[in-house]
């Protein structure tokens, strides 16, 4: 498999089969990912990869958690378009791909609960960074993250990415023990597909190129 390929299979997975992941496989991946771009060679990541009991102890932890003082915001307030359309028409998309109606408040709630859960995945990965860090090295986690999930689609793996925990991050911060400096920036789940569920039948749509790139100075 190559870059594009991976780049075109890789999608959000929803569900997962229940399947152990060796732990050299995942710490293979985690630190092949080390080798991802940063600025100044910062490399601001600070990986923590949960399975077995020790993933099953936050799950359950998380049915106490409260979100943060100041919750972190995932998405700006009073998204403009076409933002707001491409997030509202994501979220529509989802639920009915599941059978839950918008008018379904506690099935929408029950389905975000799932994150709690890394959506069944036997693996689920939390990147924390240095809270006195600014939004370069924010960036430097995105490469990160794309680095990771490609190298696990080229194997065979599966993900979904959770900005879901930036809300619980002083909560989960905690439970991880932590540095105290250190948030989390998102948790990943990771394992095997089960291609059999209808949520992971969906596919969100992407906008074509000409609506967000141009050309200039090419003959």
């Amino acid at each position: 498999m190559n870059v594009q390929q991976a780049m075109q299979q890789r999608h959000s997975v929803r569900a997962f089969l229940p399947q152990a992941l060796p732990a050299e496989l995942v710490k293979d991946l985690l630190a092949q990912a080390g080798q991802a771009a940063s600025g100044g060679n910062l490399q601001p990541w600070r990986v923590v990869a949960l399975t077995g009991q020790s993933l099953r102890d936050l799950s359950a932890a998380m049915r106490t958690a409260t979100p943060n003082h100041d919750p972190a915001m995932v998405y700006p307030q009073s998204l403009w378009e076409p933002y707001r359309s491409r997030r509202f028409e994501n979220g529509e998309d989802l639920y009915r791909a599941i059978g839950i109606e918008r008018e379904d408040k506690q099935g929408r709630l029950m389905q975000l609960a799932q994150n709690t859960r890394m959506f069944g995945a036997p693996v689920g990965i939390f990147v924390a960074v240095d809270k006195r860090m600014v939004h370069a090295q924010w960036v430097d986690l995105g490469i990160y993250l794309q680095s990771l999930m490609l190298l696990a689609t080229e194997k065979g793996l599966a993900t979904c990415a959770q900005g879901f925990w930036r809300n619980y991050s002083d909560f989960v911060s905690q439970h991880l023990a932590l540095p105290e400096d250190y948030q989390i920036a998102f948790g990943m789940a990771l394992g095997y597909e089960d291609q059999a569920a209808p949520i992971n039948q969906w596919r969100s749509s992407r906008a074509q190129a000409q609506d967000w790139c141009e050309m200039r100075g090419f003959e």
